[in-house]
């Protein structure tokens, strides 16, 4: 993927950026990917819904793969051929929203509890 196609990116732009604004997803076979771990079924497709929603509202679609407490966001640009910026402004909103710990942020709203009944989201920060 060394040459430009339509905006598609070259692969050293491709991992320069995703160490820099996103880090917690890769580079490979053409997509980038981030697998998000979640706490069971009920948060599994928690996170597909928002991923869906941010997706359309975009109108840029991942392909996703979900089992019990997992969901792999995939994101190329089929018109491209290649990564574009369209891909890391989607996953950015995207590992914005999944992401999101109003806990830690100090305000009104306290996040989800540590209680594993009400478990959701499994953040790596």
């Amino acid at each position: 993927m060394s040459e430009r196609r339509e905006g598609a990116l070259d692969e050293a732009t491709i991992e320069a950026r995703l160490k820099a604004e996103l880090p917690a997803w890769r580079y490979e076979d053409g997509w980038i990917r981030r697998t998000y771990k979640t706490a069971g079924w009920k948060s599994t497709l928690m996170v597909i819904n928002t991923v869906g929603h941010l997706a359309e509202a975009a109108w840029h679609h991942p392909d996703l793969t979900a089992s019990y407490a997992w969901v792999e966001v995939r994101l190329m640009n089929h018109a491209a051929k290649g990564i574009t910026d369209k891909d890391f402004a989607l996953a950015a909103k995207i590992e914005e929203v999944v992401g999101w710990q109003p806990g830690a942020e100090g305000g009104p709203l306290e996040g989800t509890p540590t209680d594993p009944r009400f478990a959701y989201v499994k953040y790596d920060r």
